[in-house]
C-alpha cells in the first residue's frame, strides 16, 4: 500500500508542475504552445480550470503526503536508536571477576630554580 501511495505521491507532482506551467503568467510560460483553448474552457481561458485544478491537486498531494507520513510511522515502531544498536557492534562488556589495574597517583614536585 504504501508503495502504491508513493507512485501516486510522484503522478501528482508531475501533474501538478506541468498545471502551473500551463497557466498564465507574465511570460506567457507553456500555456503559449497549448492553442486555442477558448473555444473548450469558455471565453476566460484555462486560466480559472488551471486554477481550480491546482488547488485541487494540491490538496490531494497534502493528503497523500499525511498518508504516508501516517503508514510509515505505524509499520516503523522501531526508532533509529533501536535501529543503530542491531547494527553497530556492541562494546565488550566489562567482566567483575577479572581485576583492575592499581591506580596510582602522581606525585607534583615543586622544583624552583
Amino acid at each position: 500500500m504504501t508503495t502504491l501511495l508513493i507512485i501516486l505521491q510522484f503522478a501528482i507532482v508531475v501533474i501538478i508542475c506541468i498545471a502551473v506551467l500551463l497557466q498564465k503568467s507574465s511570460s506567457i510560460g507553456l500555456g503559449a504552445y497549448s492553442g486555442s483553448n477558448e473555444s473548450l474552457f469558455g471565453a476566460k481561458g484555462p486560466a480559472g480550470f488551471l486554477a481550480k485544478f491546482t488547488f485541487i491537486m494540491g490538496v490531494l498531494l497534502i493528503a497523500n503526503t499525511i498518508a504516508l507520513s501516517y503508514m510509515y510511522n505505524n509499520s516503523s515502531s522501531d526508532s533509529l536508536a533501536t535501529k543503530a544498536e542491531q547494527i553497530l557492534p556492541k562494546a565488550p562488556e566489562v567482566n567483575a571477576s577479572v581485576p583492575m589495574a592499581p591506580i596510582t597517583q602522581e606525585v607534583e614536585t615543586n622544583t624552583s630554580k
